[in-house]
């Protein structure tokens, strides 16, 4: 058994402690009842610390760990651009997009689509997310932490998918989006900790009796050089994946603007703040902690690299070169790369390991418990409410959301094998799926903030455009790194969405967004927090270009 007896205790009482405040804070005053906005928004009161923890607990799962572990072995830091250009953006969502939504009033993204471009987009959009959500996301979530989990405690995948479905449906069904903020700050906490105790020891490893942990870096630097370069030659081996000066200047930044400032999954926490200050901090403290991720991520699947060279981590286990025995089929049997941090993790001490194993579950199922409520949000809300049971009570929808998020999990365990069991690198994979909406997605926004005769009309010429040129790319275009297609695609998108506006009838009066009815001004912290940030990013790029 990977854990001894200490290592249990730790994560017994993670579990506990988490599963006590979960309940805690979701009780409700006595003779009251939750409605929609205490579930799905947590009654508008989350504050700056809870919704960035939030942000960072959401996003950082098995899907990083795992994924971004798997691709710091094999590519080294470069992959860390998906985590730093992340910053960003965070700060631009809060700057310009946050202060549209919230004046708003919106539950979900499809309800701004709604008042932007009408129901017909709302729902197309709604419908999508939805199955998004469901077969590529919470599917993703769920098998890569089960590869983790499973090479370190033998348990079947599936059995592991169930428990960890389980134990997230368990602390946050009652309490919806409440239940899952206020108790991120707990599994950031254990995430960041159980990173950092992770990346030392490695390193030191790395490092050697002597040595120790700067020295281990020292190495690293100096061994594997190529794996610290952020900008890769057009010859390198997975510059395919990682285009060179198009990771900056393509469409990496049409994901993050997919993924951070229109995706319900993310941006609902910002939703439930109880002021627009409030959750402009709260996307300035997840922009900080995201700096911080890469090197507790990416860091170690690096120092695997010299780690299985020295014969310390099991090469056959986790290098694709590597062959370490044939099948029944007769087929050779490769490392797979996404097993690195389950085979670091095996290094760590007793107590120490408990942590970060504590660590990578709660990375999991508070990723988990955000896509289920993020799921039964946008179902409830935007499908049950306005087409299939009109005019119920409040408690009536939360039942049904509650209903929606049990039954996203099940459909998920269910699929996670079949649709990713066999893929290289699942990190890689998800991005590449993702990229064949995330131009239409990013167009449909940005024209509905910022041009004032986008129709309806013109939104689904754009939004199809989006999937018909990705698919025809992707079948004529494969050689094409998928970050460089996915830029003009949505360039294409754009013009696409703008012909076809010019050439129908004007949006309804009501529907443009007027920028000049809403307040952009922010405060003076925040303003040097941006400045903050992007020297910091800056200064990252020009030490490893």
């Amino acid at each position: 058994m990977f854990l001894d007896t200490m290592d249990l205790v730790v994560v017994a009482v993670y579990a506990v402690l988490l599963f006590m405040i979960a309940q805690y804070v979701s009780r409700e005053p006595k003779g009251t009842a939750k409605n929609t906005e205490d579930y799905f928004l947590a009654g508008k009161s989350l504050p700056w610390w809870a919704i960035g923890a939030s942000l960072i607990a959401a996003n950082i799962s098995a899907e990083q760990i795992t994924g971004q572990s798997a691709d710091g072995f094999l590519m080294g830091l470069a992959i860390a651009a998906y985590e730093w250009q992340a910053a960003i953006v965070l700060i631009i969502v809060a700057k310009f997009f946050l202060p549209v939504f919230l004046e708003r009033r919106i539950y979900t993204m499809p309800q701004f689509l709604e008042t932007r471009y009408g129901s017909e987009v709302k729902t197309l959009m709604s419908v999508f997310w939805i199955f998004l959500y469901v077969t590529v996301n919470l599917t993703a979530l769920l098998w890569l932490g089960a590869v983790t989990v499973e090479r370190l405690t033998g348990v079947d995948e599936l059995w592991i998918m169930v428990a960890m479905g389980g134990f997230a449906l368990a602390y946050s069904l009652y309490g919806g989006l409440k239940a899952v903020a206020l108790t991120d700050i707990i599994q950031v906490i254990i995430l960041i900790m159980g990173g950092f105790v992770l990346t030392w020891i490695s390193l030191d490893l790395v490092g050697g009796e002597s040595g120790g942990p700067m020295e281990g870096l020292k190495r690293m630097t100096t061994e594997a050089p190529g794996h610290f370069k952020m900008i890769f030659a057009s010859d390198h081996p997975y510059y395919e994946k990682l285009p060179g000066i198009w990771t900056l200047l393509g469409g990496l930044w049409v994901l993050h603007f997919s993924y951070w400032g229109f995706n319900q999954y993310i941006i609902q926490r910002a939703l439930g703040a109880d002021s627009l200050q409030e959750a402009q901090k709260g996307l300035t403290f997840a922009a900080f902690l995201k700096i911080l991720i890469p090197f507790i991520v990416v860091i170690p699947g690096i120092a695997a690299l010299l780690l299985a060279k020295d014969g310390i981590l099991d090469a056959s286990a986790i290098d694709p070169n590597v062959i370490s025995g044939v099948n029944e089929a007769g087929e050779e049997i490769k490392g797979n790369a996404n097993k690195t941090y389950g085979e670091l993790m095996k290094q760590m001490p007793v107590g120490l390991k408990g942590l970060v194993f504590a660590a990578l579950v709660a990375a999991i199922v508070s990723s988990l418990a955000s896509m289920m409520n993020s799921i039964s949000t946008i179902f409830t809300m935007d499908i049950y409410r306005d087409y299939i049971a009109k005019e119920r009570s409040e408690q009536h929808y939360v039942r049904t959301g509650r209903i929606t998020a049990a039954a996203a999990i099940v459909i998920a365990i269910l699929l996670a094998k079949p649709l990713l069991g066999n893929a290289e690198s699942v990190f890689q994979a998800i991005q590449e799926y993702t990229g064949f909406v995330a131009p239409g997605i990013v167009a449909v926004f940005a024209l509905g903030f910022f041009w004032k005769r986008t129709n309806k009309q013109g939104a689904f010429a754009l939004l199809i455009s989006s999937v018909v040129l990705s698919i025809i790319a992707k079948l004529m275009m494969d050689g094409t790194p998928f970050v460089i297609r996915i830029w003009f695609i949505f360039l294409i998108c754009i013009v696409v969405g703008i012909i076809v506006s010019l050439m129908t009838p004007e949006p309804e009066e009501h529907q443009p967004v007027d920028l000049k009815g809403i307040d952009l001004a922010t405060t003076t912290g925040f303003k040097i927090s941006a400045v903050i940030i992007a020297l910091l990013l800056a200064a990252i790029y020009v030490a490893y270009w």
